[in-house]
């Protein structure tokens, strides 16, 4: 495999488009909601954004060509998903929140399955969301904990011709949907036997926005994405048909652990994302303004190191997070320990960088009249969403470095684990 990240033409095409929509229409996103005073206020002013959006086939160039998308991969995504984010973070994550919905499907599904779900999501018309329904009231970093852990306890049970899904979900971005009643669709981790070890009794059931039975309980007031929906919402007695099952019955952890391995490394784009913003502003910032002195700011080394030490961290992450996303296209041995870093690094880094960019900028960044603070409060959230990076992510590098087959080469050069690089 060459060591090259030079995009092709079709990426290059990518990139300059959703740039420009990102700048003619995900501006004016941004500025609708910003002042609302609700978060389903806030939510729903973005609606016609994302509208356009689907209008213009970005959804459809989210989602794999293998179910008839026109995304060639991660990669593609997310040079995709660094456009929109940079511009706006609230918008770009409906949309990508709304593939993260539709991974399990994707991964897992049978063609009868994407034959019959993912059409509203390939057209170019409407509003369709999908929401990944997994974290629970009280946490799911422990969701495959055995007894006496309690691990998911959303459940479904088999009745007849159907399942029947009872339980509460949280934190699960727009499943509530516009109104909500509900996305277009939710795939919901659901505990489908519970006389077993988790490893064997949890599943993914694909859950079509139900006529009844989705209670809209509770949407948080977020410290960022303040324009992105987040609920607590209760699943009572949802009836599907038990065609619904994505994958082997049991089989759930797996499903889910192979679709958020994707999502891993697109947080760290994330995280490029926003320091790609702040960089941008506060170098623009130090190039005009003088603060009472003789010349601008960035003439002082002080100001002109931070600046550099920023955008180092900005072109690693960015490195590492397509890494991780080309090595999980070709199914690389070291792909989801290079997604797990990805996801780590960048997103950490988001926070650091920053809040040592506002230290350039001085006491305006702190208002909003300037994108800084905005942009932390963004960030503050992406070591602790898609998986945690304490609860989950640590503790997943923690497992591989602990198996006594692990090859700390496999990341380099696409060794098998257990066997020397050379």
């Amino acid at each position: 495999m060459p060591i090259d990240f030079t995009p092709n033409d079709q990426q290059r095409r990518l990139r300059r488009d959703a740039r420009q929509f990102a700048q003619d229409v995900l501006t004016g996103g941004a500025a609708a909601a910003r002042d609302l005073p609700t978060a389903t206020g806030r939510f729903a002013a973005t609606r016609p954004f994302f509208e356009r959006l689907v209008a213009e086939g970005f959804l459809r160039k989210s989602i794999s060509v293998s179910v008839g998308g026109d995304c060639e991969g991660l990669i593609d995504l997310a040079i995709l998903a660094e456009e929109f984010y940079t511009v706006d973070a609230n918008v770009a994550l409906t949309l990508l929140s709304t593939v993260l919905g539709l991974a399990p499907l994707v991964v897992g599904g049978t063609p009868e399955q994407h034959r019959r779900f993912l059409p509203p999501f390939l057209a170019t018309s409407g509003v369709p969301l999908a929401a990944f329904a997994s974290t629970e009231p009280g946490g799911s970093a422990n969701v495959g904990s055995p007894p006496p852990g309690e691990g998911v306890r959303t459940t479904a049970q088999r009745a007849g011709d159907a399942w029947v899904i009872s339980g509460r979900k949280q934190w699960i971005s727009a499943a509530t949907g516009w109104d909500g009643r509900g996305a277009d669709l939710l795939t919901v981790v659901c505990r489908t036997d519970p006389d077993v070890e988790p490893a064997r009794g949890i599943s993914i059931i694909v859950v079509p926005r139900p006529d009844s039975g989705l209670v809209f309980e509770h949407a948080f007031d977020m410290l960022g994405h303040r324009s992105h929906l987040t609920a607590r919402f209760k699943l009572d007695a949802v009836r599907v048909p038990v065609g619904n099952l994505l994958g082997r019955e049991g089989h759930g952890l797996q499903l889910a652990a192979e679709s958020f391995a994707g999502s891993a490394a697109l947080v760290g784009i994330f995280g490029v994302a926003l320091m790609r913003a702040a960089f941008q502003f506060a170098l623009s910032f130090a190039r005009r303004e003088r603060r009472g002195g003789i010349q601008p700011i960035i003439q002082h080394q002080a100001v002109g190191y931070a600046l550099a030490d920023a955008k180092t961290t900005i072109e690693a992450a960015r490195v590492l997070s397509w890494h991780a996303c080309r090595a999980l296209d070709t199914a690389a041995p070291g792909a989801v320990e290079l997604a797990l870093h990805a996801k780590v690094f960048g997103s950490e880094a988001a926070v650091r960088v920053i809040a040592d960019l506002m230290r350039v900028v001085g006491i305006d960044s702190y208002g909003h009249e300037l994108p800084l603070a905005r942009l932390l409060q963004d960030a503050v959230v992406l070591p602790l969403f898609v998986g945690g990076n304490i609860g989950v992510r640590r503790r997943q590098l923690h497992g591989l470095m602990l198996d006594s087959a692990y090859d700390d080469l496999a990341t380099l050069d696409g060794g098998h684990h257990g066997q020397a690089a050379t």
